[in-house]
């Protein structure tokens, strides 16, 4: 069996995603990119894999050809998110299938073939799950009904998962952002979405890729809620 080891993140192509394959390969890691239009890439060692990760059989499909290429993986990074803010009342059923399809259906089928393929091949392996810090933080500002609906059960199941599989070497951590400088955000937003925590600014797609890297060396860490969002979650 390969000792390369082997990360595959979802949400890969732009954002935090894209930062993460590169921070994972300074690392040593083969790379398993997948998000819905993803480009090739020329290096050998970042198989890119598009596919709607909403898609039931996607996730299956990626865990299946990061084993097939790189014969093994160690590491899922959960990236994969939308975000639609409205007042409740005002979500409609597309609403609820597109972030419950990307948020919670995405995370189920990749992360249960992922976990399946660390404890098959034995040496355990690493879950990181990028949730929200609005879920422990709700702003009447910003009506997110659906981010703590499905991002809040990620960060439970992380908890959950994390001690299902503590002796079998699988540890289980999730990031919570609050507002970062990323695609998703148009910037006529920006100076709305910096007031929201109390530090003023937007954090930045490297505060997120370290708080991932930190935990997959801390190896005593799992179960853990890293927030990384200017004392978001604190309070205001």
């Amino acid at each position: 069996m390969s000792t390369q080891k082997v990360a595959v993140i979802t949400g890969a192509s732009q954002g935090i995603g894209a930062a993460l394959v590169t921070a994972y390969r300074k690392l040593g890691y083969a790379v398993v990119a997948n998000s819905r239009s993803i480009a090739p890439s020329d290096d050998p060692l970042v198989l890119t894999v598009a596919g709607d990760i909403a898609d039931p059989t996607v996730g299956a499909h990626v865990i299946d050809q990061a084993i097939s290429t790189f014969g093994r993986v160690d590491t899922l990074v959960n990236n994969a998110g939308v975000f639609v803010a409205k007042p409740f009342t005002e979500y409609t059923a597309e609403d609820y299938d597109l972030v419950t399809g990307i948020n919670l259906r995405g995370f189920f089928e990749v992360s249960q073939r992922a976990i399946a393929a660390m404890i098959a091949q034995g040496g355990g392996g690493h879950v990181v799950n990028i949730t929200a810090s609005v879920v422990d933080h709700p702003n009447s500002s910003l009506p997110s009904a659906l981010a703590s609906l499905t991002k809040g059960g990620l960060n439970a199941v992380t908890k959950s998962l994390a001690i299902e599989y503590a002796t079998r070497g699988v540890r289980v951590n999730a990031v919570s952002p609050g507002t970062i400088r990323t695609p998703m955000h148009s910037a006529e937003l920006h100076e709305f979405l910096a007031g929201l925590n109390p530090v003023g600014r937007l954090g930045e797609i490297n505060d997120i890729v370290e708080a991932v890297t930190y935990l997959e060396n801390a190896g005593f860490v799992t179960g853990e809620i890293l927030h990384v969002d200017g004392g978001q979650s604190a309070g205001h």
